[in-house]
Parts: structure tokens; sequence; C-alpha cells
């Protein structure tokens, strides 16, 4: 059986996105600490500083 890839998008501000950053680094930290392998920790990381952004523009 083949499992089907999906995408998720989600729509993050700037303060969330740098605080999703610093998030999983945290993690990835910890994982290090316990000596567990980080290679998907690392992948996600970099997908998540990685993601295009938009600038939108506001009215007031």
């Amino acid at each position: 059986m083949k499992i089907k890839d999906v995408e998720h998008r989600v729509k993050l501000d700037d303060f969330e996105h740098r605080v999703l950053i610093n998030c999983v680094n945290t993690a990835r930290t910890v994982f290090i600490e316990q000596g567990k392998p980080t290679e998907d920790v690392d992948e996600l990381l970099i997908k998540i500083i990685n993601a295009p952004s938009k600038k939108v523009s506001v009215r007031v």
C-alpha cells in the first residue's frame, strides 16, 4: 500500500513564524542532548525557514 503525499498550508504572521522556528529548534536541541537522531527535525526546520512568504497589503 502506498501512502499518498498530502500538502498542508498554514498562514502565519512574522511573529508566529519566528515562534515556530524557535520551538522546532528547541526540540532539535533536546533530541541532540538525548542522543536521538535529528535528521527529520532538521528537514522540518529547513522547510519552515525556506517557506515562501507573501507580502500582503493592508488597507486602512
